[in-house]
């Protein structure tokens, strides 16, 4: 007999602002009633306490989820408003949660049982997770230190979302109106076209340039007018900071100060030296102190490298392009015409190839091809918004596994940056499985006037990478929600799916499926293909080095003793840059003030993730590199040993499973051009 599947798609056509709050409250007092029940259970079970439990939670996240996704995509003041009451509501109940010593000992009991042998590996995982994660949430305290650590997450939710607030205000703050074309001399034609299309929406005459990274992108690459690109830049470097052209009004020099401060004191209650030592209790690695001698080690490899790359640029700079003091702002520019010198190539030359609406279905047969997968839209689902659309994926079976909603591409009002969220998780409930929904987000270049939107090999390679974490939510077979999709998975192995999924984007057998040209429909030709390939190692050091210091400056200002002021966390990220940076840095520059990612994201002390599961992925992928881009064999070995399994068994387990032996950085090294 088959389960009855559900599938729980968010009513966005009847989305109602003004009942947000009533109706949390009422699913907030059903939870707590639900918690009060199963804690006085005599002869607890799997059936009367982890089920219950996740059942309630599952509402809980259904109503949360767009709510909490639409801030994100389409903020209003409405919204906002309403999101910033009920965090500190949401924020009280799971503290409340983690301290609840009743259900705490309940939970125990159950691992204690005779039916906890019964259980599947899968159950015993949730178990031993949620045993771990009663210890972190502070259920051991006592009653002052639990009511200062209770305080201490709702200041933190807090102070968070208006960190994340202070950076989406700051970037739709500037704009800059240009009465004519005369200064966007360089730029390709589709980005002048968007800037012209961007006044007119706003009923003003001339070229309207915002802080949108497709905007700050095409300027600082391709703008002949030196002045045009220092002020871009600077205006984008300085978001949510004491200095640039809106100093101190989305100021969120306190707000990090204050999240350090918090942070560190929570790690303090629960008797950890720092936040980085807590943070590396629920991820692969043992301390923060193995964390630095990885990054450490990339370093040393990558640093001398990166200098020539410098060295090698400021010579073009001056010798080709008479700018003889390079500069934050003619980096990206300088480094475009050298590509171009070397390669024969600009980043502008591949975009008409890599029309959107061809990009996406062949990334979707690239997947469908690897795990034997179809993957349509669904028609007659409401959506938020005009550029949004559903789909759903089946496997070989003609199996539904899952649906998402695919929203690409930068607009107002909607943050920056490319992600996936959870809309719905796969559980059992009762005699039902539902279904795993997925948001996809990603900030990708808009279609301007009649023609398809045209993206550029690294937005495809974007695309690709947030639909690998999708995959890992959506393709999971576990039933046990606190182990489905990428629940339990170690936060340092989260990044394995998707930077595994790039790859795809550099094969000649793979972009013949994603490429077209958007006018003749003619695939990427070979000759444009090899200068691709020949460029891929195009300052490849230097790139690595720049994350490299986004990751070390993440672990040592977690790791360090808790900064007092701005500039004390400036001072941390300074040496940094002294020992791996090579890039020249404009003195105004704060990027820190909008480092979303450990500052109101879920990435603190965990940066150095990115290059964790680098390796993991390099070395996935070298299996294809030896049996075939498109192996069966290889495919269905990660589909089953990787993206379905979730968090129901170490990482490192899912990776033997796959790969036949431990991870080597050997892969890594060669895919960058550092192995010896």
């Amino acid at each position: 007999m088959h389960d009855t599947i559900t599938i729980n798609r968010p009513a966005f056509d009847a989305f109602d602002v003004s009942t947000i709050e009533t109706e949390l409250d009422e699913l907030l007092k059903t939870c707590r009633e639900t918690v009060t029940r199963i804690s006085k259970e005599n002869n607890p079970s799997w059936a009367s306490v982890i089920s219950p439990l996740d059942e309630a939670h599952n509402q809980l996240g259904l109503f949360w989820s767009p709510v909490s996704h639409l801030n994100s995509v389409k903020n209003s003041a409405e919204l906002r408003d309403v999101y910033k009451v009920c965090l500190p509501k949401l924020s009280a109940y799971y503290t409340e949660l983690g301290q609840n010593e009743a259900l705490y000992a309940v939970i125990k009991q159950l691992k204690d049982s005779d039916e906890f042998n019964t259980l599947s590996a899968a159950q015993k995982t949730v178990i031993d997770n949620e045993l771990r994660d009663f210890e972190l949430g502070g259920v051991s305290l006592s009653d002052d230190k639990k009511k200062r650590f209770s305080d201490l997450t709702q200041e933190l939710s807090r102070i968070k979302t208006e960190f994340s607030d202070n950076v989406l205000d700051a970037t739709n703050a500037w704009e800059k109106l240009l009465p004519d074309a005369s200064r966007l001399d360089g730029l390709p034609d589709s980005a002048i076209a968007a800037a012209k299309e961007r006044a007119e929406k706003k009923g003003e005459t001339g070229y309207l340039l915002n802080l949108e990274f497709p905007t700050v992108h095409a300027v600082r690459t391709f703008a002949n007018d030196r002045e045009l690109r220092k002020e871009i830049t600077l205006a984008f470097s300085t978001r949510a900071s004491e200095n640039g052209p809106h100093a101190g009004t989305y100021d969120n020099s306190q707000h990090m100060v204050d999240i350090l401060n918090y942070r560190g004191e929570k790690a303090k209650l629960l008797g950890f030296d720092s936040y980085a030592d807590l943070s590396v209790v629920t991820k692969m690695v043992e301390s923060p102190d193995e964390v630095m001698a990885f990054l450490n080690d990339l370093a040393k490899k990558a640093v001398p490298q990166a200098k020539k790359e410098l060295k090698e640029l400021e010579e073009f700079a001056s010798t080709a392009l008479d700018i003889n003091d390079l500069q934050a702002w003619d980096v990206a520019y300088a480094s475009d015409k050298l590509k171009k010198k070397l390669f024969d190539l600009s980043d502008e030359d591949l975009k008409p190839y890599f029309p959107a609406d061809k990009a996406v279905p062949g990334m979707f047969a690239v997947v469908g091809r690897l795990f034997g997968l179809s993957i349509k839209p669904v028609s007659d689902v409401p959506v938020y918004h005009e550029d949004v659309s559903c789909y759903e994926i089946r496997d070989g079976s003609g199996a539904v596994r899952g649906q998402f909603y695919l929203d690409n591409f930068a607009r107002e009002n909607k943050r920056g940056g490319a992600w996936m969220d959870v809309c719905a998780t796969r559980q059992r409930l009762g005699e039902q499985v539902q279904l795993p929904i997925a948001y996809l987000t990603c900030n990708l270049t808009p279609p301007v006037g009649k023609d398809p939107a045209l993206l550029t090999h690294n937005e495809v390679t974007t695309l690709f990478h947030e639909f690998g974490h999708g995959l890992h939510h959506m393709l999971t077979q576990m039933d046990a929600a606190g182990v489905s999709g990428i629940n339990g998975v170690e936060w340092d192995a989260v990044e394995l799916p998707s930077q595994f999924l790039e790859n795809w984007c550099w094969e000649s057998e793979s972009l013949a499926l994603i490429s077209g040209h958007y006018e003749t429909g003619e695939p990427l030709p070979a000759e444009l293909l090899q200068k691709l390939k020949d460029a891929r190692n195009f300052q490849s050091a230097s790139q690595l080095v720049r994350q490299l210091e986004f990751a070390m400056f993440d672990m040592r200002v977690h790791a360090s003793p808790i900064p007092s002021s701005a500039s004390d966390i400036a001072d941390i990220l300074e040496e940094v840059r002294a020992e791996v940076s090579v890039m020249p840095y404009p003195a105004e520059q704060r990027f820190q003030h909008s480092f979303s990612h450990i500052f109101a994201g879920g990435y603190a002390a965990g940066y150095f993730s990115y290059k964790w599961a680098e390796v993991l992925s390099a070395d996935a992928y070298a299996r294809f590199e030896e049996e075939g881009l498109f192996s069966e064999a290889a495919g269905a070995d990660f589909l089953n040993e990787v993206l379905s399994v979730g968090g129901s068994r170490p990482a490192l387990e899912s990776f033997v499973a796959f790969r036949g032996r431990k991870p080597s950085v050997d892969a890594l090294l060669k895919q960058s051009g550092l192995a010896a």
